[in-house]
C-alpha cells in the first residue's frame, strides 16, 4: 500500500507527539482553540487534523486501547496512542492517511520526541501492531469495518439528547462525529455567489451553492466539499469571500439590516456575523465584546473585509450591563449569546471534553442577563435576534418561553428556531422578536 499523504510541513513523528501534548491541554480544560493558537504557523495544520480526529474518534480509539493494554497506561501514552489509533481509522473511514507500518514506525518515533513517552517505544509499537492487523488487515484477509461509534460525549451530555431527541439523537451525534465541510460566505460587496463561484472553478475549485437551510434563502453560502487552505482561495485576503457555516449566515439574512439603522451587535467576536450585517447594508453598526483579545480578531475580519468606516464602532464592553452605552437606543439587536456550544462540536470537538453539566445553568443566568439588557437599549418596534450556537433546549427554546412569559411588550416572529447539525450545518437556535411600544 502507498501513502496517500496529508499534506504537511512538518514530521509526522513531531506532529504526532505534539498533538499528543495538545489533548493533554484538553484533558486538563484547556480549549483546543487556545493551545493551537500558540503553535508555530507551519506546525498548526497537522496537528490540528490529528488532534481533531482523535478526539472525534476517542470512544472507538480507546476500545482498541482497553483491549490491548490490560491497566490503564499512563496519561501521555493514552494520548499518543489515541492519536495513532485516529490514523488508522482514517483509512478505513475516509480512505486518506498513511499506511499501517508508517503510522506505528512514526508513533515510535514520536515517543523518542517528549521525555514523558520515551520510555514507552516498546509498548507503543506493540499496541499499534495488534491495532493494525485488526483495523487494517493483511491483504487477503477480510476486513471488518469499525462500528459507527460516535465520538465521545459526557453521559449528562448524552441523557439531555435522548430526553429531548429521543428519535434523532444518534444521528446528531454520527454528524457531529464527522469533519464539517468547508462552507464559504461571498461578500456581496465585492461579488454575486455566481461571479466567485467562477472564479473558483478558473482555478480548480469545486463548489455548490446552498440555496436555503431551515426554510431561510441564503444568497452568499457556498459548499466546498473538498476543503482548501484558505491561501488558495481567490481574493481571500482583499475581503471576497469568508469562512462561515451555513447556519451561521442565517443570523444576518433573518435580521435583514437596511441602510440607516443602527444595529448592535451583542456579543460579536470574531466579527463574522457583524461583517454579514455589513456586506448586506451600509448601516450603522456597534460591535460589543468583553474578551479583549477577541476584540482584536473583529477588527481584524472588517480589516481584511474592507468594511471599517465611520459608520462602525468596535467596543470593549460587558453586554448585560450598561456602563459602555451611550444611551441611543438601536433599532435592530443581534444577540449571539454565550453558550455550551454544543452545535458546533463537528468543529471543535474538544467541547464535550471541556463542558459540565453544571455550566448550562450558569450559562441560562447569564443568557438571560444579556436578553434583559439587550431590550432595554432597542427601540419601539425594533427587532432582536437570540441566538446561539448549541442543541440543548435550556439554552434555546427554554430562554425563549421565559423571555416572552417575563415580557408582554414582546412579539415572537418567524425564525427557524432549533437547527439541528447536517451535513451542511452545525447545530443553531434562533428566536426573533420585535418590541412592541416602550
Amino acid at each position: 500500500m502507498t501513502d496517500k499523504k496529508i499534506p504537511h510541513s512538518l514530521p509526522l513523528s513531531e506532529a504526532i507527539s505534539i498533538a499528543a501534548q495538545a489533548i493533554g491541554e484538553v484533558m486538563s480544560g484547556r480549549s483546543l482553540t487556545e493551545v493551537l493558537d500558540e503553535l508555530d504557523p507551519h506546525e498548526r495544520p497537522i496537528v490540528q487534523s490529528l488532534s481533531f480526529d482523535a478526539l472525534r474518534k476517542w470512544v472507538r480509539s480507546h476500545e482498541y486501547i482497553k483491549e490491548f493494554i490490560p491497566k490503564n497506561p499512563p496519561p501521555e501514552v493514552d494520548h499518543l496512542l489515541s492519536i495513532a489509533i485516529a490514523l488508522f481509522l482514517n483509512e478505513i473511514t475516509d480512505g486518506r492517511g498513511y499506511a499501517a507500518h508508517t503510522i506505528v514506525d512514526e508513533a515510535v518515533s514520536a515517543c523518542a520526541d517528549y521525555d514523558k513517552t520515551m520510555y514507552a517505544k516498546g509498548l507503543v509499537n506493540a499496541v499499534l501492531r495488534k491495532v493494525s492487523l485488526v483495523v487494517q488487515p493483511p491483504e487477503g484477509e477480510r476486513r471488518f469495518p469499525p462500528d459507527p461509534v460516535p465520538m465521545f460525549v459526557p453521559p449528562w451530555w448524552r441523557a439531555n439528547l435522548k430526553r429531548n431527541y429521543s428519535k434523532t439523537w444518534q444521528s446528531i451525534l454520527f454528524a457531529q462525529a464527522k469533519r464539517a465541510p468547508l462552507i464559504l460566505r461571498v461578500n456581496q460587496k465585492q461579488y454575486s455567489r455566481e461571479q466567485y463561484q467562477a472564479l473558483l472553478s478558473d482555478v480548480g475549485i469545486e463548489s455548490h451553492p446552498i440555496e436555503e437551510l431551515a426554510g431561510v434563502k441564503l444568497s452568499a453560502s457556498l459548499l466546498l466539499r473538498n476543503a482548501v487552505p484558505v491561501s488558495e482561495l481567490p481574493g481571500f485576503y482583499s475581503g471576497s469571500v469568508s469562512v462561515q457555516d451555513a447556519g451561521a449566515q442565517l443570523a444576518a439574512t433573518l435580521l435583514s439590516p437596511q441602510p440607516g439603522e443602527r444595529i448592535l451587535d451583542a456579543c460579536a467576536a470574531p466579527g463574522g456575523k457583524t461583517a454579514h450585517l455589513l456586506e448586506l447594508s451600509d448601516c450603522e453598526m456597534v460591535a460589543l465584546e468583553i474578551d479583549g483579545e477577541r476584540l482584536g480578531k473583529i477588527s481584524g475580519n472588517l480589516d481584511r473585509l474592507r468594511l471599517h468606516s465611520d459608520k462602525v464602532q468596535v467596543l470593549r464592553g460587558d453586554a448585560s450591563k450598561a456602563s459602555w452605552w451611550d444611551g441611543r437606543l438601536f433599532d435592530k439587536i443581534l444577540l449571539d449569546a454565550p453558550c455550551s456550544a454544543s452545535g458546533i462540536v463537528a468543529r471543535h470537538p474538544d467541547i464535550p471534553f471541556l463542558r459540565r453539566e453544571a455550566d448550562i445553568k450558569s450559562l441560562q443566568i447569564k443568557q438571560r442577563g444579556i436578553l434583559e439588557q439587550a431590550w432595554k437599549m432597542l427601540k419601539p418596534d425594533g427587532l432582536m435576534l437570540y441566538v446561539t450556537c448549541s442543541v440543548f433546549p435550556e439554552e434555546g427554546e427554554g430562554q425563549a418561553h421565559w423571555f416572552t412569559a417575563e415580557h408582554g411588550n414582546a412579539v415572537r416572529l418567524d425564525a427557524p428556531g432549533q437547527i439541528l447539525p447536517t451535513d451542511i450545518s452545525d447545530g443553531f437556535y434562533y428566536a426573533l422578536f420585535k418590541k412592541n411600544g416602550p
